[in-house]
């Protein structure tokens, strides 16, 4: 369900800015994620970063990624060598048995190849619309938006969607959302999340934005 009119054009320049003059602080995973072009390498790592805050999630990337960057290297692993790399996740088990059993899958049903479809992304056990999303725009470059709990939170909170779900914000962005937002969409929205706009106590006064902004807490 839309909304009354809200200057997104202003809003995504305004952030784009914030960005360049580093007027944010953007994590070491967010960072590492911006400039990942490997659709697997994406998969596998947001696969880590569900449940879990960025500075767990980035040091156990990287020793995971020490151990394999590929779908054949990682399917080889045994799952106790895998926890051991990405723990303190959440989830670290499941996530070990997760990465290794798609990495399998890829090798097997698709040639060793990441699909670049979201119904196929998501036949992946525990992959689910915000993590194929992401594949798709960091992996491929293909316009999809990814809708974590910042972009549904601040979605909303701007007033350019009233939505109840993420799922929900995301088909709204589709519809409303100009195209050419999307890729960068969900790291703007992140970085301006963690850094600006927080859940409970959002520092307004120093939102570059706030002037566009409804200011609708949920």
């Amino acid at each position: 369900m839309q909304v009354n009119k809200v200057d997104i054009d202003s809003i995504i320049k305004k952030l784009k800015s914030d960005n360049m003059t580093n007027a944010v602080v953007r994590t070491d995973f967010v960072e590492f994620m911006e400039n990942v072009k490997d659709p697997y390498i994406v998969l596998i790592c947001c696969i880590l970063s569900l449940r879990t805050n960025d500075k767990t999630t980035y040091p156990a990337a990287m020793r995971m990624l020490e151990l394999g960057k590929t779908p054949n290297e990682i399917m080889n692993l045994d799952v106790d060598t895998l926890c051991r790399a990405i723990y303190p996740v959440g989830f670290y088990r499941n996530k070990a048995g997760q990465i290794i059993e798609l990495s399998k899958e890829i090798v097997e049903k698709y040639n060793g190849i990441v699909p670049d479809e979201i119904d196929e992304l998501t036949k992946f056990r525990g992959v689910g619309r915000k993590t194929a999303n992401l594949v798709l725009t960091k992996g491929f470059n293909k316009p999809a938006i990814c809708v974590d709990v910042h972009v549904h939170r601040i979605s909303n909170r701007l007033g350019y969607v009233k939505t109840k779900t993420p799922e929900e914000t995301e088909f709204a962005l589709r519809d409303k959302l100009p195209e050419k937002y999307w890729i960068d969409f969900n790291t703007l929205l992140v970085t301006h999340g963690q850094n600006i706009c927080k859940p409970r106590m959002p520092l307004c006064e120093k939102c570059s934005v706030q002037k566009f902004c409804k200011k609708i807490i949920k």
